[in-house]
């Protein structure tokens, strides 16, 4: 019996040593939690830039529309029939009557009969993704990619 004693006291672990591991295991949960909280900001920091960035984008493009808006409401003020009326008479011109108009004939002159048009504006920008690709790829796809087959790009640039 004393011998099954000393064996049992050998093998059990002095209270203060329990306190330590108990200590020591909420400390890693501890920093743990504090590691998922820091990629957490991290994240959450680069994504609010990144919509901030988009907004003030937006309103740029905004202000460039009404800009544009303004601009074309300035050229057709500018071609209205009253402005060039006025600008016709200052530059000397005067008002033709009916009676006075006169018509040439030219031999071989034939009328087109449909009015060519021109394209409507394309837009200048390059057409570009919106989410970068690391964002759509998958775990198991990166996974696969890195781990269980590293030399795909590898074999990919040496075919032709």
């Amino acid at each position: 019996m004393y011998r099954v004693q000393n064996i049992t006291q050998a093998y059990t672990q002095a209270p203060w040593r329990k306190q330590l591991q108990w200590i020591g295991l909420f400390m890693l949960v501890l920093i743990i939690l504090a590691m998922v909280a820091g990629i957490y900001l991290s994240v959450s920091a680069q994504a609010s830039t990144a919509g901030r960035e988009i907004q003030i984008m937006y309103s740029e493009m905004e202000e460039i529309r009404r800009n544009i808006e303004d601009m074309e409401s300035q050229i057709a003020f500018l071609l209205s029939n009253s402005v060039m009326e006025k600008r016709a008479e200052e530059l000397g011109f005067v008002q033709v009557a009916s009676d006075e108009i006169f018509y040439i004939y030219v031999p071989g002159y034939v009328k087109p009969n449909q009015v060519e048009l021109a394209e409507p504006p394309k837009s200048t920008l390059p057409e570009i993704s919106t989410i970068s690709p690391e964002y759509t790829q998958s775990l198991f796809d990166w996974l696969r990619e890195r781990v269980f087959d590293p030399a795909s790009p590898l074999i990919q640039e040496v075919e032709p």
